[in-house]
């Protein structure tokens, strides 16, 4: 089966809206001061809007300066670059991903509000499944993974500085090759072979080769818009993954080449779940909203796609048991209403327990 075969793309997306759902029921998520947090990231989501607009306002109000200079009645390239400004900010460099993704490293609240999800998850699946035998059921995520650092080892682990600092870098490397391919789109006679290249490259490894060489064969006839469109969705969704992920690995340690074996496994569900949050991180204003919502949602996904943590003190070969996604054909096939049948517990899996849910801030 293909990391990348259509059921897992469905699985994934399936997630988004199940998770999204178990998320929504945590009444720790309705409580006055994530209300408050809440209402802080709508106004996140203002700011990222005006930041966006400030340069194509600043363009238009020159060239409404330059209107009383020159005729603009019978020309259409005003509207033009203005409109072609505000693809290029929102589809090409993705700036309001960009700044919601920046968020992560000024503020803590997406971390707790991820080990908070978890903890619901673990309450909710006691709950479901309280009637059944204890020795049958899963063991619990939360317990063993809360008492991990999030700075792992010191000696090998960055700074918050420096990590905002690589995705800094890490976004601004991804935004010049996206601005370049899509200004190479432009040139006479080859311009057109650009963008449909660089979606046969992309999607090659993922995909093979005949998935890859249809799309570049379509492309050459599709609009340009709607190939950058679909070249910026896939690679976001990616973006995102990795970023709501980031709990979980800041916790679990993995090296480079066992976290690209993690991703590869596993990469038709997390298109799938990615992409579908993608799309709703698009709506105005309350993308920022969204994000804490998909940030939630992660933490059912973690349980679907991981075996439960043991504790810091027993996890030596943790991370690399966890390159191979072992029950996938049999989750894959689970039906929509069953996704909890399986991870089973063994002897060596703690029994289930859940703390007390604790306070904290949710959403910034």
């Amino acid at each position: 089966m293909s990391n990348f075969d259509p059921n897992a793309i469905l699985r994934g997306a399936q997630l988004t809206v199940v998770g999204a759902h178990r998320a929504l029921q945590n009444p720790g998520l309705f409580k006055y001061e994530h209300y408050r947090q809440a209402a802080i990231a709508v106004c996140a989501g203002i700011l990222i809007r005006f930041l966006i607009a400030l340069p194509i306002f600043a363009v238009k109000a020159s060239l409404w300066a330059f209107s009383f200079a020159v005729d603009f009645e019978a020309a259409t390239w005003d509207d033009k670059l203005v409109g072609g400004l505000d693809f290029i900010a929102n589809s090409v460099l993705q700036v309001p991903f960009f700044l919601m993704s920046l968020m992560r490293y000024i503020t803590p609240t997406l971390d707790h509000m991820f080990m908070d999800s978890l903890q619901w998850v673990d309450h909710t699946y006691i709950q479901k499944h309280k009637s059944e035998d204890p020795r049958t059921l899963r063991a619990m995520y939360y317990p063993n993974l809360q008492m991990y650092s999030t700075r792992g080892d010191i000696s090998k682990r960055r700074s918050p500085k420096d990590a905002a600092l690589a995705f800094l870098i890490r976004f601004g490397r991804r935004a010049a090759i996206s601005l370049v391919i899509y200004m190479l789109s432009y040139l006479p006679l080859v311009g057109r072979f650009v963008l449909p290249a660089a979606s046969f490259y992309t999607l090659n490894n993922a995909l093979g080769p005949l998935p890859a060489a249809i799309i570049f064969g379509s492309g050459i006839f599709l609009p340009r818009k709607y190939l950058v469109v679909f070249l910026q969705s896939y690679f976001s969704s990616r973006s995102l993954m990795r970023e709501l992920l980031e709990p979980y690995f800041s916790r679990i340690q993995f090296n480079k080449e066992q976290k690209r074996r993690w991703f590869r496994d596993r990469e038709g569900l997390l298109f799938g779940f990615g992409i579908g949050f993608y799309i709703f991180l698009k709506i105005p204003l309350l993308g920022v909203l969204i994000y804490g919502v998909a940030e939630a949602s992660t933490a059912y996904l973690i349980t679907k796609i991981t075996d439960p943590p043991p504790s810091p003190t027993d996890s030596d070969q943790f991370a690399e048991s966890q390159t191979r996604w072992t029950n996938k054909h049999e989750f894959l096939r689970l039906p929509l209403a069953n996704l909890d049948a399986h991870n089973v517990n063994s002897d060596e899996m703690q029994k289930p327990s859940v703390q007390p849910l604790r306070r904290g801030k949710q959403f910034s």
